[in-house]
């Protein structure tokens, strides 16, 4: 299987995690986008520990997709430095699969 990817990404409100899925998904660079609510990050930034509530946006996405997708994050989200991050997946249902990379690329 190919290295296909769930990224996950934090925002702070419901409306900046549509506007991103909604974004990712219309643009092929994601076939899906969760947006998964109450999460509580706690945090170090700027020499602070912090917790803020938070909104999780579990995206599915094709091989190579990384970087593509990590642009567009960036450019809409609210933060100044907004969690990206990936992981492979390394198993998966053939027919889902196929949908992922059908519907991002």
């Amino acid at each position: 299987m190919e290295n296909h990817l769930v990224m996950m990404c934090l925002v702070p409100d419901r409306g900046s995690g549509e506007n991103i899925a909604r974004a990712l998904v219309q643009e092929r660079l994601a076939a899906c986008v969760n947006l998964v609510p109450g999460v509580v990050s706690t945090f170090r930034w700027e020499g602070e520990v912090k917790q803020e509530d938070e909104l999780l946006m579990i995206i599915k996405t094709a091989a190579g997709r990384f970087e593509a997708v990590r642009a567009a994050i960036t450019m809409t989200h609210p933060y100044d430095t907004p969690e990206v991050i990936a992981l492979p997946i390394v198993e998966g249902d053939p027919k889902y699969v196929a949908w992922l990379i059908e519907n991002s690329q």
